[in-house]
């Protein structure tokens, strides 16, 4: 499964629900998940994992091409730290 479609599609025909509700659905969680790291609340999905913002702190580099030492800004990330089911599961697949 690449994206999108490819979810809705496989949902679909496990569960025999329309097509348009799986697509709002899907639309839904990650647009909840979305709201909640952006109020810089952590989420948890069982049995899958733990999405949580990272910050970077500011911090100077220098560009490779033309040595001139640039400002980097302070950012903020999302991190993906797998649960211990989808470890194994990931695990017990490459056997």
């Amino acid at each position: 499964m690449a994206g999108k479609a490819e979810i809705v599609n496989r949902i679909v025909e496990l569960t025999g629900y329309p097509k348009t509700r799986v697509a709002v659905v899907y639309d839904t969680i990650f647009e909840l998940i979305t709201e909640e790291l952006a109020r810089g609340e952590t989420v948890s999905v069982p049995n899958f994992g733990t999405f949580a913002v990272s910050e970077r702190a500011a911090r100077q580099a220098r560009n490779p091409h033309t040595g001139e030492i640039l400002q980097v800004a302070a950012s903020k990330s999302v991190r993906f730290k797998n649960s211990r089911r989808l470890k194994e599961e990931l695990k017990d697949g490459n056997d």
